[in-house]
């Protein structure tokens, strides 16, 4: 068995659900086009990679998404512990180096993915910061409850709180690059993502005539 695990966290793409913050400038349709283009390119990431795969969607599986691979459904009150559960059903499966990630990274690729799950052969824990305050990417070589309880989830404090935790409790940690997500329009714009999607502009652009 591979021992190296991948979790994509991946919202279901419904209109008026997606990128909230991003709709009010662009409307929910917008928003609903940026997330389907950032979810390809989550799927693009992640498809060559040796380690295994498990897709976690928010509401129901999507079958046309990363075909032939491990999909379930998140299960848990908030976002930790969902993602505790995520990697706790990870690790009782034999897993020793698990790195999850979301589905709304313009710039995430494969050598992202690949640097937090070597990083695991010599740390406990890694994080990919994003320019928000929260994280794109964490991974864990064992089952750590700490990280995922009574968190700021979504705010601009997440990882600085955590990482101050990690710290009082003598846990070692490293960082990955740091990379922004897309929250807003301004996000979007300068995003070379968007920048070299002319297809995806033209969508904007049409939904804004």
């Amino acid at each position: 068995m591979n021992k190296e695990l991948v979790i994509v966290f991946v919202k279901n793409i419904k209109l008026g659900k997606v990128k909230t913050r991003l709709a009010k400038t662009i409307g929910n349709q917008g928003a609903f086009e940026v997330y389907s283009e950032l979810v390809k390119v989550t799927e693009r990431a992640t498809k060559n990679l040796k380690a295994d795969l498990r897709i976690y969607f928010s509401d129901a599986i999507i079958d046309t998404k990363w075909p032939n691979t491990y999909k379930t459904v998140q299960q848990g009150k908030d976002l930790g512990e969902r993602m505790k559960n995520a990697f706790q059903k990870g690790f009782d499966d034999g897993y020793n180096r698990i790195v999850l990630i979301g589905s709304d990274l313009p710039d995430i690729s494969e050598k992202h993915i690949r640097s937090g799950l070597e990083n695991l052969k010599s740390n406990p824990v890694v994080f990919g910061p994003a320019e928000d305050g929260g994280y794109y990417l964490i991974g864990l070589n064992k089952m750590l409850p700490i990280i995922f309880k009574n968190k700021p989830w979504s705010q601009s404090n997440l990882l600085q709180k955590t990482l101050r935790e990690l710290e009082d409790k003598h846990i070692d940690f490293t960082t990955l690059v740091t990379l922004n997500d897309i929250d807003t329009f301004e996000d979007l714009t300068a995003s070379e993502f968007y920048k070299s999607n002319y297809k995806l502009q033209q969508r904007i652009e049409q939904l804004h005539d």
